[in-house]
């Protein structure tokens, strides 16, 4: 049986693959720093393929850089062998739910999902820290490693929450004010697009301080042509405390998509749909509808675009042209959907009927505008404190409406309400709060990943003087209050409308140090081991490590059966089936060789005796050829 690599994948290892089938001569041998045998790429050979005039070191061309940058590249592709260990105590709807709330390094988090997630994921939105000299900075050391700096720096308190030691005030006072942040930002995006499918989009709200560069890391990341837009967000009404220069009461939303868009349309709403204050009284099954002129100012330089048109029997013809051509104005006449007015000089006005409800009677989409007028982070503000009985538990947060319009955003005519929606900088869970209440409205079945550090609470503040320890505490009861409201308040009460969450937290591997590197452990030191595995892991925190690396998703259905005295999880319908008990006997075996699962699991120290590995393959061999065996 082939042996789980319990990590998560290697991104440098597949790409090597991927260039050794497209120009196998270009890869080569080499001995690693283990003195183990590695392929590995013969770049001299590969730029010959690709060019035949190659750039120099040292010659002049655009790029954007910063120091680290290269470590902040490989930060995103080294494999990670941290998992993810479930909470049943602190979930919602566990064995039910199909949402997902994550406590961990985002970093991490990201590469554990990334084999399972890899383009699943439709929309991403994250609010990252800004680089405000008194937002924490996630504190990635390209010096050391990840246990050394673990094991140095406090980065967890005896409860398993992250401490603020971990981090570090990235002041402007700092000589790396910048670097440190785009440090901290440029792996995450790196994986993040990794997870996106094809027609996927990710909002990242930003303001001042760093927009310029997160541009710059998105144009590079996501390519250039899949900017779609940087929008304007007007985030605060009121006059403010400023009294030297402007008042500043905007950020911004980068918008980027994962392959160029053909067309992106939104419902529309405040502003724009109190503009269509007219009514129709011969056709009052269109609802309201709202004029523009069909007359253009602009010089007549589209003889086209300059005839005729007659209404009751006046000849009208355009002040310079028409925005219209002929057979398009011809067609709107016909089916009323142009609006003639006589003025006193006894001339017409001509302008376009544009009505707010379509022929199916749902509200017309039309093209978004890049400046965004509300809502505001006072109503984000005022939202969190209702949900917490008034009490400032997380001020200053995005209003779930803001979320929820980029939601309702509709990419190249696709209106799917089924997908899935990861934040990964979540804070206060608004992105949560906004997926429950526009599938409560419409009826979707959106899901929601959740990712936050366990950051502790000041000691003084309305939060840990509630109770609550932690960022991710508040962010967990904030969904479960949300998704009670709305429920309540939608007449969904018992109807199809999720909830829920299942909580999963970072943590180091299930497996000893043994189980990686075997060759480095004394033969009398593995003869005083008792397993591979940590003497503090459930099967379950098992089983989640294997569902990582089997590309199975976490909110997968999980089932539990005793066989023959043995605890089996069937994963999916059957298309995992595993069990990590000891004195596993053929008896067991066989009746899950039976139901023939697509994949099948155990520990290599489950066997009950020698008999058991030996009619191992026999068993699977006569009732299930095609399953896959694994162990660990």
């Amino acid at each position: 049986m082939e042996k789980l690599r319990m990590q998560s994948r290697d991104v440098v290892g597949c790409n090597v693959e991927k260039i050794a089938a497209l120009f196998p001569h270009c890869v080569t041998e080499r001995l690693n720093k283990d003195g183990k045998s590695e392929l590995a790429i013969d770049f001299d050979k590969l730029r010959a393929e690709l060019s035949d005039e190659v750039i120099e070191t040292g010659e002049e061309r655009y790029q954007f850089t910063w120091p680290d940058k290269r470590a902040a590249s490989r930060l995103a592709n080294e494999p990670t062998k941290m998992t993810l260990r479930p909470c049943r105590e602190e979930s919602v709807d566990y064995d039910t739910t199909q949402n997902l709330y994550i406590e961990g390094d985002n970093l991490d988090v990201l590469k554990c999902l990334r084999e399972t997630y890899l383009g699943k994921v439709k929309m991403i939105y994250i609010d990252p820290p800004y680089n405000t000299g008194n937002d924490f900075v996630y504190n990635d050391d390209f010096a050391q490693t990840r246990g050394d700096f673990e094991a140095q720096s406090g980065l967890f308190d005896e409860d398993g929450n992250q401490t603020v030691d971990s981090m570090v005030r990235n002041t402007e006072s700092n000589g790396r004010f910048h670097t440190d942040w785009l440090n901290m930002i440029y792996p995450r995006l790196k994986v993040a697009r990794d997870l996106l499918s094809d027609d996927g989009v990710i909002f990242i709200s930003i303001d001042d301080n760093e927009v310029e560069n997160l541009r710059k890391v998105c144009d590079e990341i996501f390519g250039i042509e899949n900017h779609i837009e940087t929008v304007v967000w007007k985030n605060k009404y009121g006059a403010g405390a400023k009294t030297i220069g402007f008042i500043s009461a905007h950020e911004y939303i980068l918008i980027y998509s994962k392959r160029p868009i053909s067309d992106i349309t939104c419902e529309f709403v405040g502003e724009e749909r109190e503009k269509y204050n007219k009514k129709d009284s011969k056709f009052s099954y269109r609802g309201p509808y709202r004029t523009q002129p069909l007359m253009t100012n602009s010089l007549g330089d589209r003889p086209n675009l300059m005839y005729s048109i007659y209404h009751n029997g006046v000849e009208i013809r355009p002040r310079k042209q028409w925005v219209w051509s002929k057979e398009r104005m011809d067609a709107a006449i016909a089916n009323d959907d142009v609006e003639f007015s006589l003025q006193k000089d006894g001339t017409y006005t001509v302008r376009s009927k544009s009505y707010l409800y379509d022929e199916n009677g749902k509200i017309r989409r039309g093209k978004p505008v890049s400046v965004l007028n509300g809502p505001f982070t006072q109503d984000g503000t005022q939202e969190t404190r209702e949900l917490f009985n008034g009490k400032s538990i997380f001020d200053f947060t995005k209003p779930s409406e803001l979320i929820k319009f980029l939601m309702g955003l509709e990419i190249n005519g696709d209106d799917s309400k089924d997908y899935i929606i990861l934040d990964f900088f979540s804070g206060s869970a608004t992105t949560a709060h906004a997926v429950i209440k526009l599938n409560a409205e419409d009826g979707g079945h959106r899901k929601f990943i959740m990712v936050q550090l366990p950051e502790i609470t000041d000691e003084k503040s309305q939060a840990r003087k509630a109770g609550y320890k932690t960022i991710c505490k508040i962010g967990e009861e904030r969904i479960r209050r949300a998704g009670k409201k709305i429920k309540e308040e939608s007449g969904l009460q018992g109807q199809d409308l999720d909830i829920g969450f299942r909580v999963l937290k970072l943590d180091t591997s299930n497996m000893e140090d043994v189980y990686y590197t075997p060759d480095a452990i004394d033969f009398y030191q593995i003869e005083g081991l008792i397993n591979n595995v940590k003497p503090d892991r459930t099967s379950e925190d098992l089983l989640y490590q294997t569902i990582l690396e089997l590309g199975i998703e976490l909110s997968a259905k999980i089932e539990r059966k005793e066989i023959a005295g043995k605890e089996v999880f069937i994963v999916d319908d059957g298309y995992l089936v595993a069990t990590f008990d000891k004195d596993v006997n053929e008896t067991t075996i066989t009746e899950i060789a039976k139901m023939r699962p697509s994949y099948f699991v155990m520990r290599d120290a489950s066997a009950a005796n020698d008999n058991v590995l030996d009619n191992f393959e026999q068993i699977f061999r006569h009732y299930s050829p095609e399953t896959i065996c694994k162990i660990l």
